[in-house]
């Protein structure tokens, strides 16, 4: 490779890790070119895999300010650089690994913080962005309903009370 050209990579992949919010990085070995296409295909959106030179993805990575990867960079190695939701992401690399034992996840980067395999992998049993904001808004309008119904029985009970009073008082000829 010319010297134009790693430079060229490397400013690449230095956009790429600037311009995602989690870089997940995997072995390939042992995958075919279909494997590989069908991965791509199954992140979608959300993801884009390349196939990376590892003393280039290094230098990249340092110049964005990343060198939690340094020491998993060894052997043929690829990155899942995720622009969408990391959840989704994690769960379709946990799906294909599923399928496709070959695939290794090495660990990753989720908005600068160094995450390991397993920490992937309780990310990708997460529930989607969607649900869980859908979740917190039932939660939300839930207890609005129950502090509406506690002051509206405040007013209630007070006047059940008053009218208790004066039913006693009037009993007691007062």
């Amino acid at each position: 490779m010319a010297k134009a050209e790693k430079a060229t990579a490397v400013a690449e992949l230095k956009s790429s890790f600037e311009g995602s919010s989690a870089a997940v990085l995997t072995e390939y070995r042992g995958l075919t070119v279909a494997q590989l296409k069908q991965l791509r295909v199954s992140l979608g959106e959300n993801a884009k895999f390349a196939v990376v030179k590892n003393t280039l993805t290094k230098i990249a990575a340092n110049e964005a300010g990343i060198n939690q990867l340094d020491g998993l960079l060894a052997g043929p190695s690829a990155i899942a650089f995720v622009n969408g939701d990391v959840v989704e992401a994690a769960k379709s690399l946990r799906d294909f690994a599923k399928a496709n034992p070959l695939l290794v996840i090495k660990g990753g980067v989720v908005d600068g913080k160094s995450m390991s395999p397993a920490e992937i992998s309780k990310l990708a049993d997460l529930e989607s962005r969607e649900v869980l904001l859908a979740k917190l808004a039932g939660a939300l309008k839930a207890k609005q309903g129950h502090a509406a119904a506690v002051f509206n029985a405040l007013p209630t009970n007070m006047a059940q009370l008053a009218e208790a009073l004066r039913a006693k008082r009037e009993e007691a000829g007062e």
